[in-house]
């Protein structure tokens, strides 16, 4: 098992739980217990649990969002291949609104030295598309950043200033990142604030294509952003229930499935 697998083992382990100990961790993972101390060590410093002497506790609900840190580990070849796809959908010459997340960060790699105007909504997209500023020679790249709060970790631009940003302009496309999303309660969140922005950039795009991994096309969050016919395409992976699919394209919603690499 290697280290990525079992960080993302322990911290799912550990929010099932609500807490464990060292030696459970290592029984589980098979790993020293020195192994899984380092672990923890770094799990916590990332804000993804909290240590206490002799094991860890979970730092999030059941029915809360994972902290950014340890979602940006998981999935990421599928990530990479959904922001690829997403990418490839936008014409050189475009405004895009980019939300925030950890797929819309992958996103924005993508689009780094295209001829675009984006309007990133997290400091860590933005972070990812200011790459190439400083230089001689200006960026292909046109960037537009909006006022806003950022929250802790996500680092996801929210509030009046960030919603007023998005209102007084007009997108081609709004490319979003979801918690949820199902044909039956549509796209949702977990933070009624970044459900308010959601909403914000879909209000101020001509088409909203919405990039998730797989898994969360059977999940439902807390705050209802908008229905699923407010989509024009869905960019997911092969995890994404077939049944679900079926359902959104019943809806109208154009479903774009990116399969796994070459012999893999």
């Amino acid at each position: 098992m290697s280290g990525t697998e079992r960080w993302k083992l322990i911290t799912h382990a550990v929010r099932e739980a609500g807490r464990l100990g060292v030696a459970e961790l290592a029984a589980l993972t098979g790993a020293s217990e020195m192994t899984i101390r380092r672990d923890l060590d770094a799990l916590a410093r990332q804000g993804v649990l909290e240590r206490y002497r002799g094991g860890a506790r979970s730092l999030v609900l059941r029915g809360d969002e994972e902290p950014f840190a340890a979602r940006a580990r998981e999935g990421s070849e599928a990530k990479l291949r959904i922001a690829a796809e997403a990418a490839g959908l936008l014409a050189d010459g475009e405004s895009v609104v980019l939300d925030s997340g950890t797929t819309c960060v992958e996103v924005a790699r993508a689009l780094t030295g295209r001829r675009l105007t984006v309007m990133p909504l997290s400091l860590h997209a933005a972070h990812v598309l200011t790459e190439r500023y400083g230089g001689v020679e200006p960026p292909a790249t046109r960037l537009l950043l909006p006022g806003g709060e950022p929250r802790p970790g996500e680092l996801a631009l929210t509030g009046p200033l960030t919603e007023a940003s998005l209102a007084a302009l007009r997108f081609d496309t709004a490319v979003l990142g979801c918690c949820g999303l199902t044909a039956a309660d549509g796209l949702t969140a977990y933070d009624l604030a970044d459900a308010a922005v959601k909403r914000a950039a879909i209000a101020s795009a001509r088409r909203v294509v919405a990039v998730t991994e797989g898994a969360k096309l059977s999940r439902t969050a807390l705050a209802h952003v908008a229905p699923a016919t407010a989509l024009h395409t869905v960019v997911t992976d092969e995890e994404a229930p077939p049944e679900e699919v079926a359902a959104l394209t019943a809806a109208g919603v154009t479903v774009l499935t990116v399969r796994g690499a070459a012999g893999g």
